[in-house]
């Protein structure tokens, strides 16, 4: 344990040890603005207490993702000790967590992500002395090979499936990432940063047909065609590299309509702009299509599943599949309504507002 006194203010080990010192990170003004100055919010379990009081301001500490609809997944999926989960979209691991621990003891859970940055550090944080190593199964790949994923590992059929589909706070709050319009940095918004070719490269060469219809299909932005042209202009003058450069091009792009004077309108026509990009960069809808059409066959009779959608593109496909599934006789039961977040965990976790959770039960037969 630490020592310290007056007359030696370097602080020792017990051995006697002097204990490295780290000099803080300083910062303009009173409170961190930089993604990499809010250390303290970084490391929520060293410094629980910073956590804690952003949280209850109804802010998401930065690096942090704090998982949605929690009690009503946990109603839906009903893990039971000895049985297989699959979260197919690992991302921090919060739903894996309170999963996990009620598969114990002879139970496990398959973790799948397709984020290699993130993914390593999800899975430090679920191995806790507590969990066997062998009840955690952590595969790096796009949910939507989890038919293969399952079979590599041998397992002929999960007791229940998870799959929820956000965008999640590690990504949005990390400027190096591109995902926010709110945030400098490299416009690149690729879940797997390793493969393929950032936003930048994208929209470089994108015809402006293309695009006006990326942003009309992917994210329903009625401004689709004049900030196709926009961009179209601006790259052929400079190219576009930065969220920055987008953010300001779209913002020029709607100053004759009027929108730009309203801010709240202005926010919502770029997270549009942003998630329609972000859609099309990681073929995010071609992914759920292959993911909701191997689904049933990767879950047990009698197994569950439970999704969490976000923009209505989503919660289009996860509903056509379900009934769908239904119909052919793959599902015995799906839920005919969504189920959204409380006004509480709204409060709590604004960017919960606009998940919708949908359900399927397997054919016992």
């Amino acid at each position: 344990m630490p020592n310290f006194n007056s007359a030696n203010p370097n602080p020792t080990s017990g051995s006697g040890d002097a204990i490295p010192h780290h000099r803080r990170l300083r910062y303009r003004g009173t409170h961190p603005r930089r993604f990499e100055e809010k250390y303290k919010e970084l490391n929520p379990d060293q410094y629980p207490d910073t956590a804690r009081k952003v949280m209850s301001a109804g802010k998401t500490p930065a690096g942090v993702h704090r998982p949605i609809c929690v009690q009503e997944i946990l109603e839906i999926l009903v893990p039971k000790p000895g049985e297989t989960a699959v979260d197919a979209t690992l991302g921090y691991g919060g739903h894996a967590r309170e999963i996990l621990k009620r598969l114990l003891p002879g139970g496990r859970l398959i973790g799948l992500d397709v984020d290699p940055l993130e993914l390593p550090k999800t899975e430090a944080r679920l191995r806790a002395p507590e969990i066997p190593p062998e009840a955690l199964v952590v595969i790096h790949t796009n949910f939507a090979g989890m038919a293969r994923a399952l079979a590599a590992a041998g397992i002929q059929g999960a007791d229940m499936v998870l799959a929820d589909l956000g965008c999640s706070s590690m990504q949005l709050d990390d400027p190096q990432r591109g995902f926010s319009y709110k945030l400098k940095g490299p416009l690149d918004l690729r879940m797997n940063p390793r493969k393929g070719h950032p936003v930048s490269e994208m929209i470089q060469t994108m015809p402006e047909s293309r695009l006006a219809q990326i942003f009309s299909e992917n994210a329903d932005e009625p401004h689709a065609s004049a900030i196709a042209a926009a961009i179209v202009e601006a790259r052929a003058r400079q190219p576009i590299e930065t969220t920055s450069a987008l953010t300001d091009i779209v913002r020029r792009s709607l100053s004759t309509t009027g929108l730009s004077h309203d801010k709240e309108e202005m926010d919502a026509c770029l997270r549009r702009v942003y998630q329609a990009l972000r859609i099309e960069i990681n073929d995010e809808f071609g992914a759920l299509d292959t993911f909701l059409r191997f689904l049933p066959s990767c879950l047990a009779p009698g197994g569950r599943v439970a999704i969490l959608t976000f923009h209505s593109g989503e919660d289009r496909r996860v509903k056509k599949w379900f009934q769908a599934g239904l119909q052919a006789g793959d599902y015995e039961d799906i839920a005919r309504d969504v189920i959204r977040p409380g006004r509480e965990e709204i409060h709590a976790n604004p960017r919960s507002s606009s998940a919708k959770l949908r359900w399927a039960i397997r054919s016992q037969l």
